[in-house]
């Protein structure tokens, strides 16, 4: 019998559900389901696939504000990021409806007869979500796994699993099969961890911390199970003086604090070329102090507070070893509130710009020349993510071909869009999400020669 987790609201700290947290036995029999649907689900005709998935999308689509105002409560996101995030869902399943149709192999040239290639799903897929971004960061997983003819089982983080949950039932509402997409509460050390030991599990994608994706990774390794992993990052902002120094400032607020500062793609470290140094933090400051940080339910706000009380306590932790340059407000109360938090070191080896805080802080520190920029963004055991601001075309792609990051951004800090890839490189992560090739990565590739 499942015991119940209980619900935390991160804006006012108080109690407002209970959901159930399974068991492994629980976890097994909603496996051994998914293997049986995946058997049909493999042999649905390509385009029936495509069919219900862009069925699916629809009804997500019906349910945007729905969806988005689970989140608002559950994990205190923004209204804004929290009907981006719904609508982000529903363009993943449009997207990769797409696809079934067109997981095509190759015909390659032999003597002596006919060689062809197949991709043919994996069978059950599990998928471990984080509570940061719960809803995207779900569909960057179901949708191609989905598209590919595998079936899943997904695993909300514990203390977001809202959405997910009303995703699963919206998506028997769209008409997939029972079975096909199987979303499973419980403890990551529990649900998840089954997902990486049951056998029938060929596939696992997990997006949080290093640390725990090095033990996803061993614990698969034991099956020669095949992972996708998100990890951490600690992302760098590169300013080059040359650039449009106003536009800059006015940007990095929002590349680091959006979401709280809980978002591995956080631009969390502010490089400033030396001669520009000034004027950059003298821009940089308005736009910090100006943030709407205010209670999710109020349309207007800009930021929310943080996921719990203990991660709330732990990015005070750092701030309470440095010394704080300038910072934004919060609404108080008993939300798990940080305001937005800007510090300045010009030591590369300070744990606050070594370290992923993931909360609302960012360290600026000056450098010299591109070289020592490079050096500097590259001086990091991550590489998820980044920015280089620079109106010399030549440096925005020199710099940008050289900062070991998956997914870099030029004089922007956009760097996912589902129809491009992202991944990381170095600790940050294993494989790639999104893009065209996607369902590719849900599947074996299988060679048949026919002799003649």
């Amino acid at each position: 019998m499942s015991s119940t987790f209980t619900l935390i609201d991160p804006s006012t700290g108080t109690a407002f559900d209970e959901v159930p947290e399974h068991d492994e036995a629980e976890t097994d029999v909603a496996i051994e389901r998914a293997h049986a649907a995946s058997l049909a689900w493999r042999e649905t005709a390509p385009g029936e696939r495509a069919r219900l998935l862009r069925r699916f999308g629809d009804v997500v689509e019906a349910h945007i504000d729905e969806l988005a105002a689970l989140e608002v409560r559950n994990a205190g996101h923004t209204w804004g990021n929290a009907r981006w995030e719904a609508g982000n869902v529903r363009d993943c399943l449009h997207y990769y409806a797409g696809a079934p149709e067109r997981l095509m192999g190759k015909q390659i040239p032999v003597a002596g007869g006919t060689d062809v290639t197949f991709h043919e799903p994996y069978g059950v897929v599990g998928i471990i979500v984080p509570w940061n971004f719960p809803m995207p960061i779900a569909a960057w997983g179901f949708a191609p796994a989905l598209a590919a003819g595998n079936a899943v089982v997904l695993k909300p983080a514990e203390v977001t699993p809202l959405t997910a949950m009303r995703i699963g039932e919206l998506a028997l509402e769209a008409g997939l099969p029972d079975g096909v997409l199987t979303v499973i509460t419980g403890a990551g050390s529990v649900v998840g961890e089954r997902f990486v030991t049951n056998p029938l599990v060929r596939k696992v994608c997990f997006t949080g911390s290093t640390e725990v994706g090095k033990r996803v990774m061993a614990g698969c390794a034991q099956q020669i199970k095949n992972v996708t992993l998100e990890l951490g990052g600690k992302s760098s902002n590169i300013v080059f003086a040359d650039a449009d120094i106003a536009a800059a400032a006015a940007a990095a607020p929002g590349a680091v604090f959006d979401n709280a500062g809980q978002d591995c793609c956080a631009r969390s470290r502010i490089l400033v070329e030396r001669s520009a140094y000034d004027e950059f933090m003298g821009r940089l400051e308005p736009a910090v102090t100006g943030m709407r940080v205010l209670d999710p339910s109020d349309e207007s706000s800009e930021m929310g507070p943080l996921i719990t009380a203990a991660q709330r306590d732990r990015v005070a932790g750092y701030l309470d070893d440095v010394e704080v340059t300038f910072a934004g407000t919060t609404p108080g109360g008993d939300g798990f509130w940080v305001a937005p938090s800007v510090v300045t070191t010009e030591d590369p080896s300070a744990r606050i710009w070594r370290e992923e805080v993931f909360g609302p802080v960012v360290a600026v520190m000056p450098f010299d020349d591109e070289a020592e920029a490079v050096a500097l963004a590259n001086d990091t055991e991550y590489g998820l993510s980044g920015s280089i601001f620079t109106n010399d075309l030549g440096r925005g792609l020199r710099v940008a071909r050289a900062v070991e990051a998956g997914n870099l951004s030029v004089n922007s800090h956009s760097s996912v869009r589902y129809w491009t890839p992202f991944g990381g490189y170095k600790q940050s992560g294993i494989g790639r999400e999104l893009g065209p090739d996607a369902a590719l990565g849900f599947t074996e590739e299988k060679n048949v020669f026919l002799a003649h």
